[in-house]
């Protein structure tokens, strides 16, 4: 009886298909149920802990010697959402380069999906749509922390959740494009280090651009990072302009745009199906 009614919503001649692209995102899915748990723990915990030690002890500090330089925000107002952008990229960067590189080598889960009707260009996407998938996870996890705290306004959360989105994906797209040419896992490592933490640390994250070098401050203008974490800033404090929004997005969303093309051409030249 429930066969023949869903077979009756299929249209003659026509079957039931699922985009191949999927078919790999339920595999990194299917992996991710072995250690979701402690994911969503660290996700809840880490913030938790930071919020807390942030707002009862370094922020009171800065509140009350620095509040001029924060234009009257709390130390942990100006913080939360620059964070959110930050930990967005490391989530997106990680999740991406490191198993997309252990993917392509010999014997890697690449070769075998592959071997199936999927094509690279479809394992490239499904792949991007699971580190998007924790991405999500980890942004709203955090911003429901923050909401708690009161240090992003109830209101405004999802808005800093997208946001959120944008940077991850932003991050995500190009890594896994570039990780799938890397021939040596000390260069993805290298980049972490050299590329990733100095932009987690100098982009206004947890302190105004304001306070770094005049000749600094364009340099930094300049990364993808800055432009995600005044995008979730003016999200969560609703300071943005229409302008200033608009340059922000543009600049993430065609930086998210490049990736995926790159990555369809990388994932093809590398991949031989």
């Amino acid at each position: 009886m429930t066969t023949h009614a869903s077979r009756s919503l299929v249209p003659p001649g026509r079957t039931r298909t699922v985009p191949p692209a999927l078919h790999e995102f339920a595999y990194w899915l299917h992996r991710y149920r072995r250690t979701w748990r402690g994911t969503v723990v660290l996700n809840v915990a880490n913030p938790l802990l930071f919020l807390t030690g942030i707002g009862a002890g370094l922020g009171t500090l800065v509140n009350q010697h620095n509040s001029a330089a924060l234009n009257g925000l709390s130390y942990l107002a100006f913080l939360t959402p620059g964070l959110l952008a930050a930990s967005a990229m490391q989530t997106a960067y990680i999740d991406s380069a490191h198993p997309v590189h252990q993917s392509v080598q010999a014997k890697g889960h690449y070769w075998a999906a592959s071997a199936t009707p999927m094509s690279p260009v479809d394992i490239y996407y499904g792949h991007l749509l699971f580190n998007i998938f924790k991405v999500t996870l980890s942004a709203t996890a955090f911003t429901a922390v923050a909401a708690a705290f009161g240090a992003v306004d109830a209101l405004r959360a999802p808005l800093v959740v997208v946001a959120t989105l944008l940077v991850g994906a932003a991050f995500a797209a190009p890594s896994a494009a570039w990780a799938v040419t890397a021939k040596r896992q000390p260069t993805v490592l290298a980049v972490l280090r050299f590329g990733v933490m100095p932009m987690f640390m100098f982009s206004g994250t947890f302190f105004p651009l304001t306070q770094l070098p005049g000749w600094l401050q364009p340099v930094v203008q300049a990364t993808p990072l800055w432009h995600g974490v005044e995008l979730c800033r003016t999200a969560a404090l609703g300071t943005g302009t229409v302008a200033g929004t608009a340059v922000h997005v543009g600049y993430l969303a065609v930086l998210a745009v490049a990736g995926l093309l790159l990555g369809r051409r990388t994932y093809q030249r590398h991949l031989h199906s």
